[in-house]
């Protein structure tokens, strides 16, 4: 009695064990929300519960387990862009764990400014520690990205970005962009003082002739708009990376796109 019990414990764990490692990790690698669902959701609170803590929820966010596994697709398509601009001048829109930031950083020339941008608390906190366990400067700012962009040429002496990493809401990919072209020149952005009830006019003016903006996951979860606007426009040369979403065959992609 006491073996069969045995048997069916240590069967019914190596069945578990192998759901769990590859049969459904096969299974939704194929379709975005359901591999979504597993990895940042049910695999992610199964590490919580088990190391007692909580880790961000991105599919492979831990700059060490990315270390292991090697680099990604869409982290190699980041490295031959930033080798390729080799800017003074970054910008990121969403650190989040400071993965791509100590990536992008480790490309840099030297005396390059680079400055990142996290609107989660959380997440910063998360970021400074692996931004100062690779022994890098503290360039992070928190706060959302609508508000401080305005505010880079004023308190951060940036007059023009050379590299944009836009990798944050995706929602915010267009209203930042357009946010960052704004000039005394071709728009006018207006932000509402609700102490003095009065407008006041927002001159970024952040991208200059020959900028690139690189924006990630346009495809899944993806930015429609975004892409509609930077390949229609004439003020802008894109160009499309195909790449996978991490652990499935999902396709995802970057999209470069040269300010003109």
């Amino acid at each position: 009695m006491w073996l069969t019990l045995l048997y069916s414990i240590t069967g019914g764990a190596a069945l578990l064990y192998a759901l769990y490692r590859w049969v459904i990790p096969a299974v939704v690698q194929y379709h975005a929300g359901l591999a979504l669902i597993w990895h940042d959701v049910i695999v992610e609170r199964i590490l919580d519960t088990v190391t007692q803590s909580t880790r961000p929820q991105d599919p492979g966010c831990s700059t060490a387990e990315r270390h292991q596994r090697g680099p990604s697709q869409r982290g190699c398509i980041l490295d031959s862009v930033v080798s390729e601009v080799n800017p003074a001048t970054v910008l990121e829109l969403g650190t989040y764990c400071g993965y791509s930031t100590v990536r992008i950083a480790s490309l840099l020339p030297p005396h390059a400014k680079l400055i990142t941008l996290e609107f989660n608390p959380e997440f910063a906190v998360i970021a400074r520690q692996v931004i100062a366990w690779a022994g890098l400067e503290d360039k992070l700012l928190e706060g959302a990205s609508g508000d401080l962009i305005p505010k880079m040429k004023e308190q951060f002496g940036v007059e023009t970005f050379d590299l944009v990493f836009l990798d944050h809401w995706k929602d915010r990919y267009l209203p930042d962009t357009k946010l960052m072209e704004a000039s005394a020149e071709n728009s006018f952005i207006f932000r509402h003082d609700a102490i003095n009830d009065a407008f006041f006019h927002q001159e970024c003016g952040l991208l200059r002739k020959g900028s690139v903006l690189l924006a990630d996951n346009v495809i899944c979860p993806g930015t429609p708009e975004y892409l509609e606007f930077v390949r229609s426009s004439p003020r802008y040369e894109s160009q499309y990376f195909k790449s996978h979403l991490e652990y499935t065959k999902v396709e995802d992609g970057l999209e470069k796109s040269v300010f003109l």
